[in-house]
């Protein structure tokens, strides 16, 4: 297939390729969903306490937070701080205090990223719940149906992956990218780490929080070390997925928008020229 350039010569465009099946695509944009809801929520809930802890409990006598954000009084009047493993930083504006010098808002996280905007813990823990059990329910539906249609073999890096890992992180850096049916190195060992280790971890970190799963499965205290380290590791997981969600954006972007779009809408997509196609794979 060809189309028209700009000096009138005709250019090689590559084939169009099946490569996201209906249930790739629906599970994907329910996870856009649930993360969006989960992350504001999420927010909601950490400005109850904003601080995190490793250990069984915080203790009264000493202070074994990691993370502190807060507000404190100064000769200037009130100012957002952020402690993190012992440094403090001014955070006035967007953590600890924000808003006009009016109308301060002395909350960890601003309103603005927050679901609701105001202060309500309840509705927060409702929502937060509620996209949690169905962002599971959506991994569990794209598990089966990767292990039935066999696409779970796609994102599971091999020898040879890991062999072209540093060639593939060069490609990247220099914005040279492969339009292909399979995917590259680099995008195989990224969906592996959030399928099967972010994911998981979140989701049996935020259960080892729940005082009636401690109750059935006490197992899961013993292994994240209680409920203030899992919900330490609770909110780095969080912070690693927003982390790749906007890394995944920005090369959606680099690698062509309209493209990703159309995959991740139709299922089809426009590979490089010269790619070689199986049967049934073409448009």
């Amino acid at each position: 297939m060809t189309q028209a350039s700009t000096d009138g010569l005709p250019v090689s465009r590559g084939p169009l390729i099946y490569r996201q099946s209906v249930w790739t695509r629906v599970t994907h944009w329910v996870w856009v969903i649930c993360l969006f809801f989960l992350l504001l929520t999420g927010l909601q809930i950490f400005n109850a306490h904003p601080a995190l802890y490793v250990g069984q409990e915080s203790g009264f006598e000493y202070d074994n937070a990691l993370l502190r954000i807060g507000a404190v009084n100064t000769p200037e009047g009130p100012r957002g701080r952020t402690t993190v493993l012992g440094q403090t930083y001014d955070t006035t504006g967007w953590l600890g205090m924000s808003g006009s010098a009016e109308r301060p808002q002395f909350t960890a996280f601003p309103g603005a990223v927050t679901i609701p905007s105001f202060r309500d813990l309840a509705t927060g823990r409702v929502v937060h719940f509620f996209f949690g059990w169905l962002l599971v329910a959506a991994l569990l539906v794209w598990f089966v149906a990767s292990f039935i249609n066999g696409h779970v073999r796609q994102v599971l890096p091999g020898s040879a992956d890991l062999r072209g890992l540093p060639r593939d992180i060069g490609n990247h850096a220099r914005f040279r990218f492969h339009h292909g049916r399979a995917y590259g190195p680099l995008q195989k060992l990224s969906y592996f780490t959030v399928f099967f280790v972010l994911f998981p971890l979140i989701i049996l970190t935020g259960l080892t929080m729940s005082p009636g799963i401690d109750a059935a499965w006490p197992w899961l205290l013993d292994l994240f070390g209680g409920r203030q380290t899992a919900r330490t590791i609770h909110f780095g997981v969080m912070v690693l997925l927003v982390l790749f969600f906007v890394v995944h954006v920005v090369m959606v972007l680099l690698a062509g928008p309209l493209n990703g779009l159309r995959s991740m809408i139709t299922g089809w997509y426009r590979a490089a020229p010269g790619t070689v196609v199986e049967k049934g794979d073409r448009a």
